[in-house]
């Protein structure tokens, strides 16, 4: 079973009120409407699992296939834990919210769920001047009570401006929000809790302001704020260039550019790819498929070897 293709993955699409149509505009996606926010192009999470576009498990979820086929993971048969991994687009045509998450031990004795959440982000596209909220000045637990509660945001929290091409690591704990005019492509643990901080007052359609999170939020930020190090390494293989963004503790993410042919293996229970540039093929025992800009598949467990031809930029992920 899929020993010799691709496993094809339809986006689920969540709208948000900080969404907007460039999933349309720059990805080509027929969206539900212009506050699409959220494009779940890899998931296996009950709030938006990933339809099976190809093959003997076409209409399937990548869910059913995790739990159902487990040998295309390489899955242990004591591992009954979800899916680990979740691949998104975001469009955030407004500002996210401030916002944090837990980490696993906080998410299962407090939520009862099996993870908590440490993502990380490619930017995709940003507006110039584009930025984003990432860590916070206070340097004690109290400190940090106290802001929040006062509302002295502008004191509290850290901005930096980002530029396509730019790569942040959020784990769990830190402080953040995806700012006003940024398309990212994030890589996370497969959990949705999100304690929200501060929204901006925003309201929603019926005239409510979305709930916040403020005793969990305290309970699980980082504080003093860590800024996370990660060491990035570049290597060519034939036509392809790697770059590899991070290798952390729950994932592994590269960023490829093909300009060419390469002819790779894989040595780890699977991969996770997503074109965000060009157009390529890739070529498993003779078999070609073709991929383009917001194309999402997985290559499973018992594809040792596949060859890549074309001009394109992929996203990369494994465990």
């Amino acid at each position: 079973m899929y020993k010799e293709e691709p496993i094809f993955l339809q986006p689920v699409f969540q709208e948000r009120i900080w969404g907007g149509n460039k999933l349309e505009t720059e990805f080509n996606y027929t969206i539900p409407s212009s506050q699409t926010g959220e494009a779940w192009v890899i998931s296996a999470h009950p709030h938006g699992p990933s339809i099976i576009k190809n093959g003997p498990l076409a209409g399937k979820t990548l869910a059913d296939a995790w739990n159902e086929h487990g040998e295309l993971f390489n899955k242990q048969v004591d591992q009954n834990e979800e899916y680990p991994l979740l691949v998104k687009i975001l469009d955030a045509a407004d500002d996210l919210s401030v916002q944090v998450h837990p980490n696993d031990q906080f998410a299962r004795e407090v939520e009862g769920v099996p993870y908590g959440k440490t993502e990380c982000w490619y930017v995709l596209s940003a507006e110039e001047g584009a930025e984003l909220v990432l860590g916070h000045h206070a340097q004690t637990k109290e400190e940090f009570a106290d802001m929040v509660d006062n509302g002295e945001w502008d004191k509290l929290l850290r901005r930096v401006k980002v530029k396509a091409g730019d790569f942040v690591y959020v784990p769990s704990g830190t402080i953040h929000a995806i700012g006003k005019g940024i398309v990212i492509l994030e890589t996370q643990q497969s959990s949705d809790i999100t304690y929200r901080v501060y929204d901006y007052d925003r309201k929603d359609a019926a005239g409510n302001k979305r709930e916040l999170h403020l005793e969990r939020a305290k309970e699980v930020s980082t504080v003093p704020h860590q800024d996370a190090i990660v060491e990035q390494k570049t290597v060519s293989f034939e036509d392809l260039v790697e770059k590899k963004l991070v290798e952390a503790q729950y994932f592994t993410v590269y960023h490829w550019e093909l300009n060419g042919t390469v002819t790779r293996q894989i040595t780890n229970n699977f991969l996770q790819v997503s074109v965000t540039e060009g157009k390529a093929e890739i070529i498993i025992d003779g078999k070609s498929f073709g991929v383009e800009k917001g194309t999402h598949f997985l290559l499973p467990n018992g594809i040792r070897e596949y060859s890549l031809s074309g001009n394109a930029k992929f996203i990369v992920s494994h465990e």
